[in-house]
């Protein structure tokens, strides 16, 4: 005798099968931030524990330990709650907080008071470093030296050249080709398109006064080397602040899938950035 073939939607003893359904992740119009949740945690470069990366009310990163800490036990500076996505450097008047990895990562000096609770976690952390060392999963890191030139060997390209845009400068993260859409694609996939699309209007590589803000000093540098994209209309500066691809920049219902990798140009902490000459004209340059 064969035995009785179990049908498709039951297991081989008869049990029923359940399936749920993929549902796919959005972002809700009212929502502060256009960020996902999914694909932002990742792992300390420093010591290799878990992090959980968030967007502040001034559109810059922060990495937060993944679990909450009961608000008693957490320095008032030291408190952070999330709304909307958003975190906020305060608490929020529940009884329990988040706290930066910051203060918590072991290969980090920290001079704030720390409270038994929150030391205790720091050792944790510590142990878990340690094992992942001992383990061959995690290679100390050794500060690599600051390069002389900002340009890179095998590009003329800044490796990570200032950006003007929307009346303000921005330094990016990798060199101006390579910024890639942060939105996410249908199939739920980070968009390989650049940012600087062929068949867009190009920016245009200048010599700009390096002065600082107000009351700064001084730089010794008198002239950088900026790419500028204040002479492109507001939409198209717009696209390229919310680092999106033209197929992104009119679909508002895609969600980001990464932070943008724009940050607020300092001259005097982003000094080591400063280019003093134009890179030389190539193909994908848009010289004028």
């Amino acid at each position: 005798m064969c035995p009785n073939p179990a049908f498709p939607a039951c297991h081989w003893d008869g049990s029923p099968r359940t399936t749920h359904p993929r549902r796919p992740l959005r972002v809700a119009a009212t929502s502060p931030s256009r960020l996902l949740r999914a694909g932002q945690s990742g792992h300390c470069r420093q010591c290799g524990n878990r992090i959980d990366i968030y967007q502040r009310a001034d559109q810059r990163p922060i990495a937060l330990h993944p679990t909450e800490l009961a608000t008693a036990h957490v320095p008032p500076s030291s408190r952070w709650h999330l709304s909307g996505g958003i975190a906020h450097p305060h608490g929020d008047g529940s009884d329990w907080c988040r706290i930066p990895h910051t203060l918590l990562c072991p290969h980090r000096t920290t001079t704030r008071p720390l409270t038994p609770h929150v030391a205790a976690a720091r050792r944790q952390l510590a142990v878990r470093a340690r094992r992942l060392i001992d383990a061959g999963s995690l290679a100390p890191t050794v500060p690599a030296p600051v390069p002389a030139s900002n340009f890179s060997s095998n590009s003329a390209y800044p490796a990570r050249p200032v950006v003007q845009l929307l009346l303000g400068r921005y330094l990016a993260d990798q060199q101006v080709p390579d910024i890639r859409c942060v939105a996410q694609t249908r199939h739920r996939h980070h968009c390989p398109q650049p940012v600087l699309a062929p068949y867009t209007p190009q920016g245009i590589w200048t010599l700009l006064p390096a002065s600082p803000r107000r009351g700064q000093l001084a730089l010794p540098t008198g002239l950088m080397a900026i790419y500028d994209l204040n002479h492109l209309p507001y939409a198209e500066q717009l696209r390229w602040r919310t680092q999106r691809c033209p197929a992104h920049a009119t679909a508002p219902g895609a969600a980001d899938l990464t932070l943008a990798g724009w940050e607020v140009f300092d001259p005097l902490l982003h000094a080591a950035h400063i280019c003093t000459c134009l890179p030389a004209p190539t193909s994908r340059s848009q010289e004028e």
